[in-house]
């Protein structure tokens, strides 16, 4: 088994899964414990969901939750030292998010301190394809201090089964790959997280898919960072999925060597979805940054611009669900 392990520096300030349940079920390679795979304490929870709490080690295992209310996390001291791997293709399952390590469908998910890896791509002998990490569809989700390991189409983070809207909240995350490795049509935000870009011929960071224009989705990056391997080719900040998206970035670190323009075309000469997208940025800086080079379509924000894509204006409010200042003091304590 191969797999890749990258430290990458995930900033301290992430919440702490609180304990809905008086006994958390345990997962553990130790011959001694109740479950063995994640997927077996998952199936082992009540109807209403509860924690599930993963010792180190490598769990190469195909992981569906479809109930809410479940929270995964890690209990070593680090996100590298809890795994959850697989690699499937979509090529060789029937569907991109078919070929996800880990499917969240249901409400209210928490996922907290651990990696989840897609690694079909680290086979040579695999023909290219999208190969999905985590794919994650239900609404008030968390994830934090968690590393999302895949090649093209790392994370889908969309739409409800039944298509309702879904809203999503990442933390300190570190999530890499090349082709469109983050993509889909939720109403995510992205807050102190690093999207890395590995070595190959084109790497898109984004590829969100709003569809039309008063559909209430789009990603907003906070204060993240996008690097890019040295071998890394063709970088671009986004390109739409479908002809709405909607990408902001605000005060992002861009180390990454960005093409100029920032933004692609979906099918240069074949579709024209620049104009009918937004994508801004808010103060940019770094060596990707380029405000005055950008595609003329995009825009860079004012302050008074950017302050309406804030947290609190983005989910319309609405925040009750999202982890608290003393969530994340408490983190920082343990």
């Amino acid at each position: 088994m191969r797999v890749v392990v990258r430290r990458a520096v995930l900033l301290a300030g992430c919440f702490c899964i609180p304990s809905a349940y008086a006994k958390p079920l345990l997962v553990s390679h130790a011959e001694n414990a109740d479950y063995h795979s994640v997927q077996q304490a998952i199936d082992a929870l009540p109807p209403e969901g509860g924690d599930v709490r993963i010792a180190p080690g490598i769990y190469r295992e195909k992981v569906k939750i479809s109930r809410s209310g479940v929270h995964l996390s890690g209990t070593g001291s680090n996100p590298e030292d809890t795994v959850i791997v697989y690699g499937d293709g979509a090529i060789n399952v029937g569907g991109t998010v078919r070929s996800a390590t880990l499917s969240a469908a249901g409400d209210d998910f928490r996922l907290e301190n651990l990696t989840i890896q897609n690694d079909y791509a680290l086979n040579p002998a695999n023909p290219s394809s999208q190969a999905v990490a985590l794919s994650l569809t239900g609404d008030k989700d968390v994830v934090a201090r968690v590393r999302l390991l895949g090649a093209q189409d790392t994370l889908f983070a969309g739409k409800g089964p039944n298509g309702t809207m879904s809203r999503q909240y990442f933390s300190n995350c570190y999530i890499e790959g090349h082709v469109d490795f983050v993509f889909g049509n939720a109403k995510a935000w992205f807050r102190r997280c690093e999207l890395h870009g590995i070595a190959n011929q084109a790497v898109i960071f984004t590829a969100q898919s709003k569809a039309a224009p008063d559909e209430d989705s789009g990603y907003v990056f906070d204060h993240c960072s996008l690097s890019a391997d040295p071998a890394a080719r063709d970088i671009a900040l986004g390109r739409p999925w479908r002809p709405y998206a909607t990408v902001v970035f605000l005060s992002t670190k861009i180390d990454a060597q960005v093409v100029a323009e920032g933004w692609r075309e979906w099918a240069p000469g074949k579709t024209n979805s620049l104009s009918t997208s937004y994508y801004a940025e808010y103060r940019s800086f770094g060596a990707g940054a380029n405000p005055s080079g950008r595609e003329p379509h995009s825009h860079q924000l004012t302050d008074s611009e950017a302050s309406r894509w804030s947290l609190r204006v983005f989910f319309g409010g609405a925040t009750d669900w999202l982890p608290t200042e003393r969530d994340r003091a408490n983190t920082k304590r343990n």
